[in-house]
């Protein structure tokens, strides 16, 4: 794994008259960079979220976690709890109710406020920006692939993307022919927020249509990714959702996507 320097901190995102709250993480030191979104589990950008910017930003991509949530619940954020080994159902219930309220058009706008954003930047490439995404997230980053702009997208148990488009009649899946670069979907087998029926259907429309993509299942649950952290949140483990071999070969083949895409 490489050794890189990073710097952190957030920042905000202008956008019409919303700023929209973003933790960004970067390489120390000079040379331009390719370019990571992580997109928010209904947990807002929380510690899991900030940990996995970071990662990502160790291995020399510039990654920046926009709060997705921003219209309905500025500030919204639930971290782990080790008496729940993961989150508790208050979370899950606030986290729903901001789900709710989202809107696909919105949330479409803030991605490309996000991208206007990273091309500000200084040193970054602005011809190689990719996505990834977790859950809620994970259906944002297949609306995000979407956009030209977007050459990479790591999509994990994105719910939803079959069946609905937050508002809009046709759902997100339906737009599986918008897709423009490379995009690498990742399912628990033992989900019990969304089937294997689901992501079957989104292998297919993503052979149906001809898109570069790869398809990965692993023997867990929903939000399996979270154990890639069990050294650092022990209690981890305990989650019946956890594989220890998932999420590390899961991030090989997220690497692998970025490596080869930005």
């Amino acid at each position: 794994m490489k050794k890189i320097e990073i710097n952190t901190k957030w920042v905000e995102i202008p956008h019409n008259n919303l700023l929209i709250d973003a933790y960004l993480a970067q390489p120390a030191g000079e040379g331009n960079r390719s370019a990571v979104i992580v997109f928010q589990e209904i947990f807002g950008v929380n510690r899991n979220i900030r940990d996995i910017t970071e990662l990502i930003a160790k291995q020399g991509y510039i990654a920046i976690a926009p709060a997705m949530f921003q219209r309905v619940a500025p500030g919204f954020e639930y971290g782990f709890s080790a008496e729940d080994c993961g989150y508790s159902s208050e979370a899950y219930r606030r986290g729903m109710e901001c789900y709710q309220q989202v809107k696909y058009q919105e949330i479409f706008s803030d991605i490309q406020a996000t991208i206007t954003y990273l091309k500000s930047l200084p040193n970054i490439k602005t011809d190689s920006i990719g996505c990834i995404g977790f859950c809620f997230g994970g259906h944002v980053a297949y609306m995000a692939a979407t956009l030209p702009d977007i050459k990479a997208t790591a999509s994990f148990y994105g719910g939803g993307i079959t069946t609905s488009s937050y508002g809009e009649e046709i759902p997100t899946l339906n737009r599986t022919s918008e897709i423009k670069g490379t995009i690498y979907t990742f399912f628990g087998t033992k989900d019990s927020l969304i089937s294997q029926e689901d992501n079957q259907k989104i292998e297919a429309e993503l052979k149906k249509h001809n898109i570069n993509h790869r398809v990965f299942r692993y023997d867990a649950g929903h939000g399996f990714f979270a154990g890639f952290f069990v050294d650092k949140y022990p209690f981890l483990a305990e989650n019946p959702s956890y594989n220890p071999q998932a999420a590390p070969d899961a991030w090989n083949h997220v690497l692998e996507l970025f490596d080869n895409q930005l």
